[in-house]
């Protein structure tokens, strides 16, 4: 068995809406049909015991080695602790070649268990070693480090919920949610919002505490002291017993508290200066307790107990904490509930003041404390009590939070219990944390969790916010780009702020912040980054889905223009139109519940398509009568169609009419092609809300000259003859050219030609054939990239497909794009005309513009 490639598919795909890692397997022989490898499964089993149940997606289908890479990685995954459920293994049309597709949640984790499957499989086959134990202690140490933390972890649980788009910015906690202009942050437990004045406020401790009680919030007498005997002077200052910890500090890192003595101070003050400036502040009597505060009110009250363990007469110390880092729910870092308990240096000074060590037997029911704060991150519990808060205890907590500027606060208060205000038991707020983890609130030790990171979404976003902006995606084999610009355009008429990508580049705000062929995910995903796109408009090639999925989960409108032959069969396993419909249709299943698919009714592939959106349908074609159309429009639905001259939309007995004349980029309604474009861009603005002003301005404000839509039938002058240039590149765009060019007057037609090497030999002999029908003289040249072809392969196809042409009468080979153009421009006559279709469409339009300037 044989990995030759190895994809991560990012977004939604052809296989499933789920993030997955896809793999090209070649199996070989009895690789086939593992019944043919005698004691493989035995051997299988032996090393990896609970890979479960070996089984081929189609049942009766031989199950080859690909099928259990598929189930390996899968239950790799699964027994580490990730959420993954799908899985799917396909033949394609090369012998003993598979397609496997496996579920991951974090992309390092998916790759690294495909790797760990192979090597199983590889030690099965040649009865080799494999350490399942170790692999699954591996994946689930790497999930650890590559996963969210609970805290921010929480809050995008949260948003998925509400159906709130996300994308991790980095590796860390930094996050983004929502779209484009309607885009928040946050980085880890704190938002966009926050200041960095407000966070420099909470790392000042003394700071905070003078702001505290300036707006009457109860604080803990203190200051800050420069040495340890200032620190002593301090302390006989405020009274004995005091707590020592650094002036910025977090997590409870080298805080020390209850001195009462000289010599614990000076202990105490070589581990806060670790950290920093120290200060010094009267110790408060009772318990540890945290509130959380987000945005102006409590959501989440603990109570913090620092590690301890109870002494049972009969174990150690280190037997004691052995046994309860035994508690499943402990582990090393923030993944689980709890940390374990460490028995440090800092934990071996706690049990030297209680005249304890490692290894003494504490008596039964003696209470052994081995740290003097309680952070959890130090082995500390959390017990729930958010339903015993006193208002005027969660009152001063929101006073705290909102005099420092914080939006998620967790205000750290001693007191002996919540259930009377602070100032009846001389309790006081002792910290507030900027970013506080959620942890103790999601899942307290004791306890019922809290719903924190519903609460930080309901801040950022209002209820029934989802924070999308309109996204219009679309694909198909002719008429995208066009398509897109189009809608794009319209957009933007209504005020707007777009973002488009499509094969020509990345616009913002009619900027162009990209150029090339930016049809692809990571495009998409650009823009939508962007902070100024009020809408965007994609445009959605093969390409990119086979690479990566879709750049976004779901989109408003999905728009499919036609599905033709020559879109480059023959590559990535896709062989057939109907393949390629497959492909296509991954943005029409991934339409919004309320969203509209946009579909080609006169293209049975596409109309097929409607069965897989999950909101509504338009259909569009120039004939109300087709029967896809009819049907529709009985039933009330919407549709776009053509009536004599002018374009209607209709939905139930509503009608609204746009006469053709008023869209220039139809010349009148006499390009077909341009007709069917302009119906589907219609149709998408129509879903995405507009209103029919705002759509016909638009519509009559698009031009279709080289700056609006470069080669895309860009018409031209040049000494009393008409130039037309386009990119058209497959069979299906050559019919449609031939059909425009025919209701165009001329004495002479000429037509300048290459072809891209990436197709297959009949369809660049059928770009030509067809051709050869409509034009008196061809010009084949050889562009600049021959996509792994020889030379002069290209053009001997071409010219294999112009043999026979009825109207052709003169063929010329020509080595150059620009060498092309002017000797298609040379042979001109007033009342020629010429077709240029252009390969280097940006560098062919500008010289031609010079060419048609200079006269």
């Amino acid at each position: 068995m044989e990995v030759t490639r190895i994809r991560a598919l990012r977004g939604p795909n052809l296989w499933s809406r789920h993030t997955a890692i896809e793999v090209v397997v070649a199996c070989q022989g009895h690789e086939n049909a593992i019944e043919q490898l005698p004691g493989f499964e035995a051997r299988l089993r032996a090393l990896f015991p609970t890979i479960g149940e070996l089984h081929p997606m189609v049942l009766g289908q031989p199950l080859s080695l690909a099928h259990v890479l598929e189930n390996a990685a899968l239950a790799l995954q699964s027994q580490s602790g990730c959420s993954v459920i799908f899985g799917r293994t396909t033949r394609t049309l090369e012998d003993g070649v598979y397609q496997v597709v496996v579920q991951y949640c974090e992309e390092a984790v998916g790759r690294r268990a495909v790797a760990l499957a192979t090597e199983l499989i590889g030690a099965a086959l040649n009865d080799g070693a494999f350490d399942a134990q170790a692999a699954l202690t591996e994946l689930r140490d790497l999930d650890e480090s590559e996963r969210l933390g609970p805290s921010t972890g929480s809050i995008v649980d949260a948003a998925v919920a509400r159906g709130i788009p996300y994308r991790r910015l980095t590796r860390g906690s930094l996050v983004q949610f929502g779209w484009g202009s309607r885009q928040r942050r946050i980085q880890a437990a704190e938002v966009d919002s926050t200041s960095g004045v407000a966070e420099a406020i909470a790392q000042d401790k003394e700071l905070t505490k003078q702001l505290l009680n300036a707006a009457g919030v109860p604080v803990p007498l203190g200051r800050p002291v420069r040495d340890v005997d200032d620190a002593w002077a301090a302390a006989m200052e405020i009274g004995l017993p005091v707590v020592v910890k650094p002036q910025d500090g977090n997590q409870g890192k080298g805080v020390t508290v209850n001195i009462v003595t000289r010599e614990q101070l000076d202990a105490a003050f070589d581990s806060a200066a670790a950290y920093g400036e120290v200060m010094v502040e009267k110790f408060l009597p009772g318990f540890d307790y945290r509130l959380l505060v987000v945005g102006d009110r409590l959501v989440a009250a603990a109570r913090r107990d620092p590690p301890q363990v109870i002494g049972d007469g009969t174990h150690t110390v280190r037997q004691l904490v052995d046994t309860v880092n035994l508690d499943p729910r402990r582990g090393e870092g923030h993944a689980t509930s709890l940390t374990k308990i460490r028995l440090d240096d800092i934990a071996v000074g706690r049990l030297e003041a209680q005249g304890l060590t490692p290894d003494s037997v504490p008596a039964r029911g003696q209470r052994v404390v081995l740290r003097n704060n309680a952070n959890l991150s130090t082995g500390g519990t959390a017990t729930d009590v958010t339903d015993t808060v006193h208002p005027e205890v969660a009152a001063r907590a929101v006073d705290a939070a909102q005099m420092v500027g914080l939006h998620i606060c967790g205000v750290d208060m001693v007191c002996e219990n919540v259930l009377r205000p602070l100032e009846e038991q001389h309790g006081g707020v002792v910290e507030v944390n900027a970013a506080p983890g959620l942890r103790m609130h999601i899942s307290p030790s004791f306890g019922r969790g809290r719903a924190v990171g519903e609460a930080v979404m309901d801040t950022l976003y209002a209820h029934g916010d989802d924070g999308r902006i309109p996204v219009v995606a679309v694909t198909g084999t002719n008429g995208k780009t066009t398509t897109a610009r189009l809608i794009n355009h319209i957009l933007a008429s209504s005020g707007l702020r777009t973002g488009m990508t499509n094969t020509d580049g990345v616009w913002v705000d009619g900027r162009q912040t990209d150029s090339g062929d930016c049809s692809g995910p990571k495009s998409a995903r650009n823009v939508l980054l962007h902070p100024e796109v009020d809408a965007a408009v994609f445009e959605v090639a093969r390409g990119g889905v086979l690479r990566e999925g879709l750049g976004f989960d779901r989109c408003q409108v999905a728009v499919v223009t036609n599905i033709g032959s020559g879109d480059h069969l023959g590559l990535n396993y896709i062989t057939t139109v109907e393949d390629l419909a497959v492909l296509k249709r991954v943005i029409v299943r991934n339409v919004a519940d309320h969203g509209y698919a946009v579909l080609n009714a006169a293209d049975p592939n596409v109309a097929a398509m409607a069965a897989s959106c999950p909101g509504h349908v338009i259909f569009f074609t120039a004939d109300r009568q087709h029967p896809v159309m009819a049907t529709h429009r009985a039933q009330g639905k919407r549709t776009v169609y053509i009536d004599r001259d002018a374009l209607i939309a209709a939905e139930g007995s509503w009608r609204e009419r746009v006469p053709l004349r008023d869209v220039p980029i139809t010349r009148n309604g006499t390009l077909p092609f341009q007709v069917e474009n302009v119906m589907a861009a219609t149709a998408a603005a129509w879903a995405v809300g507009l209103d029919w002003d705002t759509i016909r301005s638009g519509l009559s404000s698009f031009k279709n000259d080289a700056a609006g839509v470069p080669g895309r039938f860009n018409m031209m002058e040049y000494r009393g003859a008409t130039v037309i240039a386009d990119y058209g590149h497959n069979t299906d765009a050559m019919k449609a050219l031939v059909a425009a060019v025919d209701t165009l007057p001329a004495q002479k037609r000429s037509v300048v030609i290459s072809g891209a090497g990436d197709r297959r030999d009949c369809d660049i002999r059928d770009q030509t054939a067809i051709l050869g029908e409509a034009f008196d003289d061809v010009i084949l040249y050889q562009d600049a990239a021959q996509r792994g072809r020889a030379d002069g392969e290209v053009m001997a196809l071409l010219r294999q497909g112009l043999q026979g042409a009825r109207r052709t009468r003169h063929i010329e080979e020509i080595r150059g794009e620009f060498i092309a153009i002017d000797r298609a421009l040379e042979r001109l006559q007033p009342g020629d005309l010429s077709l240029i279709l252009v390969d280097q469409v940006e560098e062919a339009l500008a010289h031609l513009a010079q060419r048609i300037a200079a006269g």
